[in-house]
């Protein structure tokens, strides 16, 4: 007892019932059951084969809620494509107006955005689950800002980038227009992204080498937080908010891609089970905790899909025999 309240700052608590909401790492006593229960996380997550892509590409960009609805549009080199998964299959959709890689994307699978690209452009797209229609272009051209920038098809952000140079801005869409907001406090292209236009993440990316440096934006501002296990850029990023996302894939540096899994609490990203195959340029969509990764180059250019669960919360009964 002595050692359990010196831990978690407090005694075992008695219920009648399971607690609403217990934390991990919490134990209890269930008086009506007269048992010790505990909560705790399940092994890491995991990665899982899918159907692959129609079309191998890498550099491309996606969009969806989950790892059973998603779309994949463009890619190197320079292709309009787009693909559409149902869980099970991909079937080809109607091509971008514009052909590219590298873009900034957010939505989901029937209503979703592109924006920014290579070759650098300011063209801006949206998808309304049958064709693309292009709609106000941003403020900069720019490529790299993604893969997977925060938001939804109207309100989503682009951040960082490169076009001439490596870039720190920032701009937000409101469903008509592009506004210049707060600027990345770190320069970098080629990052991971995940979150809303309220509560946004960015990590790893590019400047003078791979970076392991993460930030998070809360509606107005950036601000540094915990890094990376690992640097790398070239990768690729989900989840809904500044505090639960997940990263992975990209290019550590020289040399071949990676299949590392980050995932991020909110506080600190802990490493989970490698992908299935090690990817550079991939493309996502779904959350931290159901995701999919698809496209990229190991080399050569790929169209593997893998899907991603992850840990699950468990309350364990202790037998008091």
């Amino acid at each position: 007892m002595a050692t359990y309240l010196g831990t978690h700052g407090g005694r075992i608590q008695n219920y009648t019932t399971d607690p609403d909401n217990p934390k991990t790492g919490e134990v209890w006593y269930n008086d009506t059951a007269n048992t010790f229960k505990f909560q705790f996380v399940s092994a890491a997550g995991v990665w899982t084969t899918q159907t692959s892509m129609n079309s191998a590409r890498k550099s491309l960009e996606g969009a969806g809620t989950s790892n059973t609805a998603a779309l994949a549009f463009g890619g190197s080199p320079n292709v309009a494509l787009t693909e559409l998964y149902n869980g099970t299959s991909w079937t080809e959709k109607s091509d971008l107006t514009l052909g590219r890689s590298s873009m900034g994307s957010a939505g989901s699978s029937t209503a979703a955005i592109a924006f920014g690209g290579s070759p650098d452009t300011t063209d801006s797209e949206t998808w309304n689950g049958s064709s693309w229609t292009e709609i106000t272009a941003m403020n900069t051209a720019r490529g790299a800002m993604g893969p997977s920038m925060a938001g939804t098809v109207t309100a989503v952000l682009g951040a960082g980038g490169a076009n001439g140079g490596v870039r720190n801005l920032t701009e937000q869409w409101n469903g008509s227009s592009w506004t210049e907001v707060g600027d990345l406090n770190t320069t970098r292209y080629s990052m991971a992204g995940a979150g809303t236009v309220t509560s946004a993440l960015v990590s790893g990316g590019y400047n003078t080498g791979p970076m392991d440096d993460t930030e998070s934006w809360n509606g107005a501002s950036w601000t540094s937080v915990a890094d990376l296990n690992q640097t790398r850029y070239n990768f690729s990023g989900s989840g809904v908010s500044n505090t639960s996302a997940l990263a992975f894939g990209g290019q550590p540096g020289t040399g071949p891609g990676t299949a590392k899994t980050e995932l991020w609490t909110g506080s600190s990203w802990s490493e989970q089970n490698d992908r299935n195959t090690a990817v550079v340029g991939p493309a996502s969509a779904g959350t931290a905790a159901s995701a999919l990764g698809f496209g990229g180059e190991g080399p050569p250019a790929l169209a593997v899909t893998e899907s991603w669960n992850a840990p699950a919360t468990i309350t364990k009964t202790i037998s008091t025999d």
